[in-house]
């Protein structure tokens, strides 16, 4: 079920009203459904994740539980084959649903490459494919885990009947995919033995099963981590922006300093052009970053990094408004032409 962010996407945009003249205005009226819609899906894409993320940890607890129990408990391996199984149909929904996202950007990239639109959507759906992987990731390791305390078990048990086994025989005893090779040769006189025999059985069908989910899955995390790492410095992009803007800012102010210690006007003349070229720049970046963030902030106020380019754009723009007002204080004390004292002149005698 996605959640309609419609109100509170236009009640985001209405707090940013009250512009100043020093703001970049957005037109977004035309397409605000358009990317409500994208955004629903980002939404939608997100909770799947952590619905995965939610069952691996439950899965983890399923294994330590089936593995301390001294028995098999049926009821417990069914409700580890279900969740297994939720987490294969929605690990392929997320995939399917981040590859029609994938497709939709190359397209829009044919028409406009420089749209804010389209940062937005490409740097979601980087967000959303390295969370993804990283999930499938935790995924695979708690598998190849459970499988490796797997294999400690039957071994400890082969022990127990008195069949003692390297790590490579019973890999090889796996790799047949037979349970009874473990049990050729063993003589069951006792229950204990039985029972013993019948765990190794159960922990063998486990890796097994292990084994298949792995080789389902193994294609699908593949292509989702080519495609993170090839979405590299996407990311972040828009912090690029804010990054270069404070730097420029501050080269700025450093240069202002220097003005205001040495009042040469030669000096200073080198100062002030090393000064508006820094200014210019500086200004450049503030642009590009306040337009990638105004639209953001429209469309999406749980982006993850709104506070941190607000806060930087923001510092920006003040330092750069103090900038500004140092240098018309150095500028107009050095133009102003210094006034002679006014002469007081003596009355005339009255005779």
């Amino acid at each position: 079920m996605t959640k309609d962010r419609l109100a509170a996407l236009r009640a985001a945009q209405s707090d940013e009203d009250d512009v100043g003249p020093d703001d970049v205005a957005v037109n977004v009226d035309g397409n605000v459904g358009y990317m409500d819609d994208f955004f629903n899906e980002v939404e939608e894409i997100r909770e799947m994740i952590e619905k995965i993320q939610n069952n691996v940890e439950e899965v983890k607890k399923k294994h330590s539980e089936i593995l301390s129990a001294p028995q098999t408990d049926e009821k417990v391996k069914q409700e580890l084959d279900d969740m297994m199984t939720d987490i294969k149909k929605t690990a392929n929904r997320v995939r399917a649903k981040l590859k029609v996202i994938e497709q939709n950007i190359e397209s829009e990239e044919h028409v406009s490459k420089a749209s804010a639109d389209l940062r937005i959507k490409k740097t979601q759906h980087s967000t959303l494919s390295r969370k993804f992987v990283e999930v499938m990731t935790e995924y695979n390791r708690t598998q190849t885990d459970y499988r490796e305390r797997c294999k400690g078990r039957i071994q400890r048990q082969l022990e127990i009947t008195g069949r003692n086994t390297t790590s490579e025989e019973l890999e090889d005893m796996l790799e047949q995919g037979n349970p009874a090779v473990f049990t050729q040769g063993i003589i069951m006189e006792t229950q204990q033995a039985k029972q013993t025999l019948a765990d190794i059985e159960a922990r063998h069908e486990d890796i097994v099963k292990l084994e298949t989910s792995i080789r389902e899955l193994h294609d699908m995390f593949m292509d989702m981590a080519m495609l993170v790492e090839s979405q590299g410095e996407m990311i972040d992009r828009i912090e690029y922006h804010v990054d270069q803007s404070v730097e420029y800012v501050g080269k700025a102010m450093e240069d202002t300093k220097k003005a205001l210690k040495y009042q040469s006007k030669a000096r200073k003349g080198e100062l002030m052009n090393r000064i508006e070229n820094h200014v210019q720049e500086a200004q450049d970046y503030v642009d590009t970053a306040k337009q990638d963030t105004k639209k953001a902030i429209r469309y999406q106020s749980k982006a993850r990094r709104k506070k941190l380019m607000c806060a930087a754009i923001g510092v920006g723009v003040m330092l750069l408004l103090i900038l500004i007002l140092v240098l018309y204080f150095i500028i107009n004390r050095d133009n102003t032409p210094s006034t002679p004292p006014a002469t007081t002149h003596p009355p005339p005698d009255g005779g």
